[in-house]
């Protein structure tokens, strides 16, 4: 330790990056970890995941009470008025305690936060507001940003084309917003402004929404979507916009070609998806190239072909998810310890925060195909699920996908009000090898949304009970 002054320097204090420091030390390596936020917990805590969410379950309450829909419940309730700025305080608050809550973890384990952005000047060093920091291995856990898409100019504080950020933030309900971009983070926001009175429209390049879900999931959540008032414009891209009077004018095209038009909109929402942050670093200081679409390869350890240089999360090969980057984090510490960090990369859950939820992990129907099983497949419907009929909420279904020849769950995929925490069994049974018997004869509670993927496991056999 003489030369010196850290075991490690974690860069960046996502998901990934927070995590990793934390069990560093717990590990009893010396650590810190360089953060130019002003607040710990990266894009997730900040401007993503947590703040998305708060204001999801808000107009989620909102819709349910402005609707009537209680009515029949027996809660008769008088006019139901919308306070937007009282939406996002309660947005702001949460996200403050949970940033709060690393910085406390960070005192708690010994982690130093260095604050500012963080540069390599070497293997074993990097420079952070104008300080030069040592370190046995370095981490580089920097996440993603908004990839941009040409033609179409982001402002956030001009509040008409916005990305995920900006979109967080709008001060009032858009008559209309536009969503390039039909994947999980524009259908989630898309899902908040249509609860709280927007027309919505989705225009995706490809001919469905949510690409790498499974067929049958995409197809299901379309209906529901569509149900609830999204307005569809897939196999469409965007060429060009242009703003006047406070409104966004869209010039649009067929994916495939054709006569171009245009979308007037009150706001736009540009969610094409995430590209990793490696820019700024520094890695040509070290030697360390990005792959073609700019992400850090590494061993399955988490070490880059420079042996005291880390990387997990967003800037690796890999879904964009926090959860991910979680594991990955712990695991690499793991490894700089000594000890045997491992990732499951085949049994990673993915969820869709909209209503109903939507789940996956592992393979789905069209991938198990591709990869040459033989399946049998297992369908349960919430419809037929006794809690889900008793709560008025029976959208979707559950789907138990298994090797024809040893059962083995080879994924499972999920649509319903509770589906990203029901996936949760799944992922585990799945990380144990387990059959579709297994889940089968597994008792679960009733009456439970969870007894809906056991039905779906005895399907796969043809033997469900309630259907």
């Amino acid at each position: 330790m003489a030369d010196f002054d850290y075991d490690l320097i974690v860069i960046g204090a996502g998901p990934g990056g927070y995590v990793a420091a934390i069990r560093a030390a717990q590990l009893g390596l010396k650590t810190a970890c360089a953060e130019g936020r002003e607040t710990l917990g990266g894009t997730c805590l900040n401007v993503g995941c947590i703040p998305s969410k708060a204001l999801l379950h808000s107009s989620e309450l909102y819709e349910e009470a402005h609707s009537g829909a209680l009515a029949k419940f027996g809660l008769k309730l008088g006019e139901v008025g919308l306070d937007l700025e009282a939406m996002h305080g309660e947005k702001s608050k949460a996200v403050k305690e949970l940033t709060g809550g690393i910085e406390f973890l960070f005192k708690k384990n010994k982690v130093d936060w260095l604050k500012g952005h963080a540069t390599f000047e070497s293997a074993n060093s990097v420079q952070v507001a104008g300080k030069t920091f040592n370190a046995k291995n370095i981490m580089i856990a920097t996440g993603s940003s908004v990839t941009p898409l040409a033609g179409v100019e982001v402002d956030n504080e001009g509040g008409v084309i916005v990305d995920s950020t900006g979109a967080l933030a709008l001060p009032k309900v858009p008559q209309h917003l536009v969503v390039i971009g039909g994947g999980v983070i524009g259908l989630e926001l898309g899902s908040v402004w249509r609860r709280l009175g927007a027309k919505v429209t989705v225009v995706e390049f490809l001919d469905q929404i949510l690409p790498g879900m499974d067929e049958e999931v995409r197809k299901e959540a379309g209906k529901i979507f569509k149900k609830q008032g999204f307005e569809y414009r897939l196999g469409t891209k965007v060429t060009g916009a242009t703003i006047a009077s406070g409104k966004a004018t869209l010039t649009v095209e067929p994916a495939k070609g054709g006569a171009a038009e245009t979308i007037e909109a009150d706001a736009v929402l540009v969610s094409i998806g995430r590209r990793p942050n490696t820019e700024g670093l520094g890695l040509d200081k070290i030697g360390l190239k990005t792959n073609e679409r700019g992400q850090i390869e590494t061993d399955h350890e988490f070490r880059t072909k420079v042996p005291s240089v880390w990387a997990i999360g967003d800037v690796i090969p890999g879904p964009m998810l926090a959860h991910k980057a979680e594991d990955e984090g712990i695991a690499a510490a793991e490894n700089i310890a000594g000890q045997t960090g491992i990732v499951n990369h085949e049994v990673i859950p993915s969820v869709v925060y909209t209503h109903p939820e939507i789940a996956g992990v592992g393979l789905t129907e069209e991938q198990a195909k591709g990869n040459g099983h033989d399946l049998k497949v297992g369908k349960f419907p919430f419809m037929a699920n006794s809690r889900a009929k008793t709560n008025r909420d029976t959208d979707g279904f559950v789907k138990v996908i298994a090797d024809a020849k040893t059962d083995r769950v080879l994924g499972v995929w999920m649509i319903g009000s509770l589906a990203g925490t029901m996936i949760a069994q799944a992922a585990q049974a799945m990380e144990f090898g387990a059959t579709s018997e297994d889940i089968a004869y597994t008792c679960h509670a009733h009456p439970t949304h969870s007894e809906a993927l056991k039905e779906a496991a005895m399907a796969v056999t043809g033997k469900p009970i309630h259907i």
